[in-house]
Formats: structure tokens, C-alpha cells, sequence
């Protein structure tokens, strides 16, 4: 599976569980990290982790197994690694606080998975 096709999964499970501010950021071009980061954000914990638990359920039904989760349990920011796609999911306040959008600002940034 293409890490394009990852990313478009993962946007879904992510607009599915009302995600907000789902941005995607090819970043192949300025980093060997990954080809492409996600950022969402949900307005409490209960429903970051809900984002996360549909991202790892529907990547796993295609397929892929996610290598590492970070920060689940407190679900302030959760980081979900899949190799080339890396998920982050945060509550607002942690998103402005940590802004990544503007670190990754030399990556390319989608706000509509059609544009991808």
C-alpha cells in the first residue's frame, strides 16, 4: 500500500470520528522522517482517543500495522507511526501550544484530501 492511500484512509477515520482541522503535510521533499504527516485535533480526550482507535482500526483492516503510539493514555497528543505516514491528534490547546504546521511550514499542506 502506498502511503498516499495510507493518508487517505486515515483522513477518513479521522473526518469519521469529526476530526477537526484535518490538515496533511507532504514533508518527502524537506525530511527522510516520513512522506507525509497528519494533524487533527478533537475537543476533549474521550474523542482523541476515539480518533486514534479509528485510525489504527481502519489502517489495520487495509493492512498496516502501526509501529509505535505515543501519548494514548493521557490523549493530549497522540502520535501514531506507520513508517511513512505519521498520525498526530491533539487536543486544541496542545495543537496551538505546539503548532506543527508552522515547524513543517516547507512541507507542502493539504486541507482537502482531494488535493492530494
Amino acid at each position: 500500500m502506498t502511503s498516499k492511500e495510507m493518508v487517505k484512509i486515515a483522513y477518513e477515520a479521522l473526518s469519521d470520528k469529526k476530526g477537526q482541522d484535518i490538515k496533511i503535510i507532504d514533508i518527502q521533499s524537506v525530511s527522510v522522517l516520513a512522506d507525509y504527516f497528519i494533524i487533527a485535533d478533537g475537543s476533549n480526550s474521550n474523542q482523541v482517543q476515539a480518533m486514534a482507535d479509528n485510525v489504527e482500526e481502519m489502517l489495520e483492516k487495509a493492512g498496516c500495522e502501526c509501529r509505535q503510539i505515543e501519548g494514548y493514555q493521557s490523549a493530549n497528543w497522540i502520535l501514531m507511526d506507520y513508517k511513512d505516514v505519521i498520525v498526530h491528534i491533539f487536543c486544541r490547546e496542545d495543537r496551538l501550544f505546539y503548532d506543527l504546521e508552522r515547524i513543517w511550514r516547507d512541507g507542502k499542506t493539504f486541507v482537502d484530501i482531494n488535493e492530494l
